[in-house]
């Protein structure tokens, strides 16, 4: 399935690469530069890109590209739906995933991306599993082991790959048994502001009536910045808890398997897709 993994930062350098199957060559990440070059916009690069000899699946998170080689093919949302949780999963252990994380605790890249796929298929993904797989790192085990030459590789099979739930170790009772889902959506949307008639028309669709939305904020240059065109476009990234847009309800939750008698609550929330300011 996946034979490697490329990290690519925004200045189009590699700086991490991972292989499974074989060693597949840096040359192959040509053709995702070229399409990097001809998109208008870091997030327009084609999430799939097709090669000579093989499939270039990519994701953007945090201004990082995660790049993966592929030589057949195979559902491409099942690749980006992994790439995904790698990066959950970076973000999950050491607190952010950046370049600068990545680099400082790459040992722990490297177990974790040894465990997340054998052979190139996904074995270890949840992580439930894999802290107890590796434990995540602190200066205290950092340092010891740097004295004592041990690693974050548990020693233990996790109990939850016997359990039949993998998000949930085996034999755990809870005081409150509580299941929650959240229900999130997406909206694109546009401001076009006339710059004639000083009217600024914001179309985001239905709304509640009983919750008005508000739209406010500023824009700031860098200092050394070069000046922006006259008319910018501006992304913009907006959250709104507790509403689903398209005005989707669930009715019904019903759960099976559990001999006690859960709470069970849904959230909404609607956040920006693709959402740009065109002034």
């Amino acid at each position: 399935m996946i034979h490697s993994l490329f990290l690519v930062n925004a200045s189009g350098d590699i700086f991490l690469e991972k292989h499974w199957k074989s060693v597949v060559s840096r040359s192959v990440c040509d053709y995702f530069f070229e399409a990097q070059e001809r998109a208008t916009e870091p997030e327009n690069v084609p999430p799939v890109i097709p090669t000579p000899h093989h499939y270039l699946i990519s994701v953007l998170r945090h201004r990082i590209y995660f790049v993966a080689v592929i030589q057949s093919e195979v559902p491409p949302l099942f690749v980006i739906e992994f790439l995904h949780r790698v990066v959950d999963t970076f973000q999950d252990y050491f607190g952010v995933c950046t370049e600068a994380a990545i680099k400082d605790n790459v040992v722990v890249v490297y177990e974790l991306l040894e465990e997340m796929l054998d052979n190139g298929f996904p074995l270890a993904t949840e992580s439930n599993i894999l802290k107890e797989l590796i434990k995540p790192p602190t200066i205290l085990r950092t340092m010891v082991n740097t004295i004592t030459g041990s690693t974050n590789v548990g020693e233990q099979l996790p109990t939850g790959q016997l359990s039949v739930v993998p998000w949930r170790r085996t034999g755990v009772k809870y005081t409150n048994n509580e299941a929650y889902f959240d229900v999130v959506e997406e909206i694109d949307g546009t401001y076009t502001f006339d710059p004639v008639t000083k009217m600024l028309t914001w179309d985001v669709g239905k709304i509640n009536p009983q919750k008005l939305p508000s739209l406010k904020g500023t824009m700031s240059l860098q200092a050394g910045a070069s000046k922006p065109d006259e008319n910018p476009t501006i992304n913009i990234q907006l959250k709104i808890q507790q509403m689903a847009i398209s005005g989707l309800k669930v009715n019904r939750l019903d759960m099976y398997g559990e001999k006690y008698k859960p709470f069970k609550g849904i959230k909404y929330m609607t956040k920006a897709g693709k959402f740009q300011v065109r002034t």
